[in-house]
C-alpha cells in the first residue's frame, strides 16, 4: 500500500505537507510506517485526514485484498515548532 498502491501519490494530490515519509526498520513494532507532514493548525490537520480518508482512491486501495486489515493501530502524536525553528 505505502511503496506500490500510490499512497505517497495520494498525500501528494492532496496537499499534505511531508516532511517525510517512511517504513520503520527494527523494533518490536514492526511492521511499522511512519508519517511526518505539517498543518497551520490541528483543524486543517483534521480536514487534510478527513478528506484523505473519503477520497475514492484510498477507499479503492484499501478494500483490495491484500490490503485488507492492513491498519491496527495509529500513533498520532502533535509536535510544536520552538522559537528558532524555521517553521
Amino acid at each position: 500500500m505505502f511503496n506500490v498502491g500510490d499512497e505517497i501519490g495520494l498525500f501528494k494530490r492532496l496537499n499534505f505537507n511531508a516532511v517525510f515519509y517512511s517504513e520503520v526498520i527494527s523494533g518490536s513494532h514492526m511492521p511499522n510506517l511512519m508519517y511526518m507532514t505539517t498543518f497551520n493548525s490541528k483543524a486543517d490537520r483534521d480536514k487534510h485526514w478527513d478528506t484523505f480518508g473519503n477520497d475514492p482512491q484510498w477507499k479503492t486501495l484499501i478494500a483490495e485484498d491484500e490490503y485488507k486489515n492492513n491498519v491496527s493501530h495509529a500513533d498520532i502524536i502533535f509536535l510544536h515548532p520552538t522559537e528558532y525553528s524555521d517553521f
